[in-house]
């Protein structure tokens, strides 16, 4: 079946460590601690990479990119997600849109998400008007809640790129 559309979902969560800042759709944000993770610990680019490879069936960003492995270690998410995105381009495919969320009770994102949008755009090679970035609480229920971490999800809509025959899957 040959369509001209994919959709994907991803999920992605980091506890809250050590550390002065988070970083969250590739933004250096300010906070009291850091996020306990291989890379950055950027949940929201997890998030969309998870999406991204899910729309194509390509396994998860674990998979791409193994925490075990040191040359991930620290490594600034916005690299994943370019390389993510390389890989969907070399594929036939284009960003169509994403629709994420942030979850977490602190920090506060307001002040943050336009940078975001804009950043998570250039690197999927899209207009930042297909970006949608929005942060919630979770009403001081459960692990972010009580501020242990930070969770974040992202859907996103691929669509065949003119004349590329359908090549998901793999």
């Amino acid at each position: 079946m040959n369509l001209p559309f994919r959709s994907g979902i991803g999920f992605d969560v980091h506890a809250f460590g050590p550390g002065d800042h988070v970083v969250i759709g590739g933004v250096k944000i300010p906070h009291e601690y850091g996020l306990v993770a291989h890379s950055d610990g950027d949940v929201l680019i997890h998030a969309l990479c998870d999406a991204l490879l899910g729309a194509l069936a390509l396994g998860d960003i674990g998979r791409h990119f193994p925490p075990g492995d040191p040359r991930w270690a620290g490594v600034d998410s916005r690299e994943l997600l370019r390389a993510v995105a390389a890989l969907i381009h070399a594929r036939g495919w284009q960003v169509g849109n994403v629709d994420a969320v942030v979850i977490c009770e602190r920090p506060k994102l307001l002040l943050h998400i336009g940078t975001m949008r804009e950043r998570l755009a250039a690197d999927l090679g899209v207009d930042a008007g297909a970006v949608s970035v929005k942060a919630t609480t979770s009403e001081t229920l459960g692990f972010t809640g009580r501020g242990e971490g930070i969770a974040a999800q992202a859907v996103v809509l691929l669509a065949r790129a003119d004349g590329c025959a359908d090549s998901a899957g793999g």
